[in-house]
């Protein structure tokens, strides 16, 4: 399992390395920024609804691709780290 700060070192490893990484890191904060401005109105129209189910979505796909490339990263370092 890794800690939290371990995971805040790959990160910021892969967001200097990883162009995938910084696009998918922009992405969702985009999408957060969408939900924000959607769930700062007091009533949402069916559509808007389905919209804010959508960004939801596709906010936890960015999230979970990034875990992937972080999850790979440190298999990777931990393969090639000297025995």
């Amino acid at each position: 399992m890794l800690t939290d700060s371990k995971i805040a070192m790959i990160a910021e490893r892969l967001r200097q390395s990883s162009h995938e990484f910084r696009e998918l890191e922009e992405a969702h904060h985009r999408l957060d920024l969408e939900l924000i401005q959607l769930q700062k109105r007091h009533v949402l129209t069916p559509a808007e609804e389905l919209t804010m189910k959508d960004l939801h979505k596709e906010k936890l796909a960015k999230k979970d691709k990034m875990a992937e490339l972080i999850r790979v990263h440190r298999d990777h370092e931990l393969q090639t780290a000297p025995q």
